[in-house]
């Protein structure tokens, strides 16, 4: 039968133990149809031949946990992600408040947050910005936000106002009054929730823009970890309008501690729609928790306390038993259970309550997910594969760069900084790990998250040896993590994930082949192109028939 296209002129990695490096690949309808020297012999007078010069093909990239939407719409403010000291953040504010004279609020996404000693932001610096209008600007990690005086003013916060359920307002010295941090979403959603919405056209474009980004990434799925219910009909409409979009999707539906029974017919009925009106493009079967906050902030749940702050266990969002509850309630209604966790009390949280669901509900292939893992106690572990636990691990994080030196090893000390992100670790115990970038917290590219899962060093190469070098994994292993892995925490590893006849084509041509290439050139290895079900998403080619007869 002639393929519609071939690809050839290059290393062909499958990622299956059966035939794991071959020559060619055929794509026929969509699907990989041959491999090798029957991939060549498909080749007809209407087959597209692409030459892989010397590259490499592989199955295509997932991302296991990202926020396409939000992500997008924080392109769209002040352009304070590429600051590097507070002084360039104020004068980015000043200098887009003045182009948009129209704007009621200002807002900004992405900045680091060890500019600030401690990570504490002063309103007063934006205040001589921007003194008339409120200003709100999210850190990278978007679990802790500036703000300045206005805002804190609409926001009725004040030196009496009382930290809120799962937040803090954090004060200044010698005093109660509110300094401009705001951290966790107990203290960022009263704010928050006075920035006027986009509106839904603002949404699509902002998550067309982040596909197309995904998919020159070399990716073709990924969970979007944090749905609101409007996001779904943002999902559909970006996904039946046009051509479609270039990358799959399963939809993760938030629940917080608040109201969260009445929510669950919610879920189930959004469930519905979305696959009913985008099917082959779009799940919703999984429900995203917060177990906790994030170590830098000192808001991550811990089992022992914090070395800079010996009251403070950090914050857990849920009380273990609610957790327990709601897990086994999602669990029951089928969807797949996705928990944010950093701290080793916050991981220990969701395991108990998956282990709860468990008991409960009885045996089935639920693919339970706790995402970051950032600290593990060395008794929880082995829970992970006793539990069929899926580890999504952010490996871009595995690196000792100023929020790990400057924010994190100094709040937990030497013995728990020396047990962080242990990808090697799970992998070995038996359990299943699936990358995610978790954009826009960080960098989206898998290549780069590939590299420093190989070496655990900064882009700068630092330190000699990699950070915690026993959990390094090789270069064929993180890269079955972004795609085998995540296939498998899609449910969808007979579909996807590896290069064998029958699966969907859903390819990354590579312009040199990662395993053998130098892990310190894997971070800016150029992805050429990609394809979603043999439809190109990515890369442009000259692309020819091959003439009658051919062969």
């Amino acid at each position: 039968m002639q393929a519609d296209i071939v690809f050839t002129g290059g290393t062909v990695r499958t990622g299956a133990a059966e035939c794991p490096v071959t020559d060619a690949l055929a794509v026929t309808d969509g699907r990989i149809s041959a491999l090798g020297a029957e991939a060549l012999a498909a080749r007809g007078t209407g087959t597209v031949v692409v030459d892989l010069r010397g590259g490499a093909l592989l199955p295509a990239f997932g991302d296991g946990h990202v926020h396409p939407v939000m992500g997008g719409l924080g392109l769209l403010g002040a352009p304070v992600r590429e600051c590097s000291s507070v002084e360039d953040i104020v004068e980015a504010v000043r200098h887009w408040a003045d182009e948009h004279p129209e704007a009621e609020w200002i807002t900004g996404d992405g900045f680091d947050a060890w500019l600030a000693p401690d990570g504490r932001f002063d309103a007063r610096r934006l205040d001589a910005a921007v003194p008339d209008r409120p200003v709100v600007l999210r850190t990278m990690d978007h679990h802790t936000a500036w703000v300045n005086s206005e805002a804190l003013r609409r926001a009725g916060f004040t030196a009496a106002t009382p930290d809120p359920a799962g937040g803090e307002i954090v004060r200044r010295e010698g005093s109660a009054e509110p300094l401009g941090t705001l951290r966790e979403f107990g203290a960022l959603q009263p704010v928050l929730d006075l920035v006027p919405q986009p509106s839904h056209e603002a949404m699509v474009d902002a998550l067309c823009e982040t596909a197309a980004r995904f998919a020159a990434a070399g990716v073709t799925w990924v969970q979007d970890a944090w749905v609101e219910p409007r996001h779904a009909e943002v999902w559909i409409t970006a996904a039946v309008n046009g051509p479609g979009l270039p990358v799959r999707a399963d939809l993760g539906f938030f629940l917080g501690p608040e109201n969260w029974r009445e929510q669950l017919p919610l879920f189930t009925a959004k469930r519905a729609r979305v696959e009913g009106a985008a099917p082959g493009l779009l799940t919703a079967h999984t429900v995203k928790f917060f177990a906790d906050g994030v170590i830098e902030s000192g808001t991550a749940a811990l089992l022992e306390p914090y070395t800079d702050c010996a009251h403070s266990h950090g914050i857990a969002n849920w009380a273990p038993d609610e957790l327990a509850e709601a897990v086994t309630a999602i669990d029951a209604l089928g969807f797949q259970p996705h928990i944010h966790a950093l701290g080793d009390g916050g991981v220990r949280v969701a395991l108990d309550a998956i282990e709860a669901a468990t008991r409960v509900n009885g045996p089935r292939d639920r693919r339970p997910v706790i995402a970051h893992a950032q600290l593990i106690d060395p008794a929880d572990l082995p829970r992970f594969a006793e539990l069929g636990v899926i580890a999504n691990l952010q490996p871009l994080w595995a690196q000792p760069d100023r929020l790990m030196t400057d924010l994190t090893l100094p709040r937990i000390g030497p013995e728990r900084g020396a047990r962080q992100y242990q990808i090697a670790a799970l992998l070995a115990s038996g359990a299943r790990v699936a990358f995610g970038s978790d954009w826009p917290v960080t960098d989206h590219e898998p290549l780069r998250g590939v590299a420093t899962a190989v070496t655990r060093q900064t882009p700068d190469g630092i330190p000699e040896g990699g950070w915690l070098p026993e959990e390094r994994i090789d270069t064929a292993t993180a890269l079955a993590a972004y795609s085998a892995g995540c296939a498998h925490q899609a449910f969808e590893e007979r579909e996807w994930g590896v290069l064998r006849p029958g699966m969907r084509a859903d390819l990354v041509h590579l312009a040199a082949d990662p395993v053998t290439a130098a892990p310190g050139d894997l971070a800016e290895l150029p992805v050429v192109g990609t394809w979603l079900a043999g439809r190109r998403t990515h890369g442009f080619y000259t692309l020819f028939p091959v003439p009658a007869g051919a062969r």
